[in-house]
């Protein structure tokens, strides 16, 4: 069973033509983006940082623009984002590399935790397609699944 997927329109906190603006920090691993939504605090950033230590690549923090006209949709860095993320407590770090867009292949939810030990496979509606979605609010050892996920795949239930 598959729930109904979430309208990306939750997210968006502005617009520009098709492109939609998102308070999130997007990654890419292997050239796929992963966005992580979530409130100020909710550990956005966190996330982030761990999953480059394994080898992620910074597109953007705390703010992020999603070309949603295209399929699959677009994570864009804003033109006046600069290469460094929040690290809460140490301040602003310089990320390494990064990557100018990537598509949207996968997008976390730190802010509803998931509601069994198997969850049910949620997703965002993107115009036609959909887009897997994680709820993933008080899980604070993500990472290394989410980049094994991204890049071998999730078993089907």
């Amino acid at each position: 069973m598959h729930p109904e997927p979430d309208p990306i329109s939750r997210w968006v906190t502005a617009r520009n033509g098709t492109a939609l603006w998102l308070n999130a920090t997007a990654v890419a691993v292997d050239g796929q983006g992963l966005v992580i939504l979530g409130a100020p605090g909710s550990g956005k950033s966190t996330l982030a940082i761990a999953m480059m230590a394994l080898g992620a690549v910074l597109i953007s923090d705390d703010g992020v623009w999603l070309q949603s006209d295209s399929t699959p949709a677009i994570l864009a860095r804003p033109e006046q984002a600069r290469d460094l993320i929040e690290a809460r407590g140490v301040g602003l770090i310089r990320a390494g590399p990064t990557l100018a867009r990537a598509p949207l292949a996968l997008a976390i939810d730190l802010d509803r935790p998931a509601t069994a030990r198997l969850p049910l496979r949620h997703t965002i509606a993107l115009g036609d397609s959909r887009v897997p979605l994680i709820h993933a609010a008080g899980e604070h050892h993500l990472a290394p699944a989410l980049l094994l996920m991204m890049r071998h795949g999730r078993a089907e239930p």
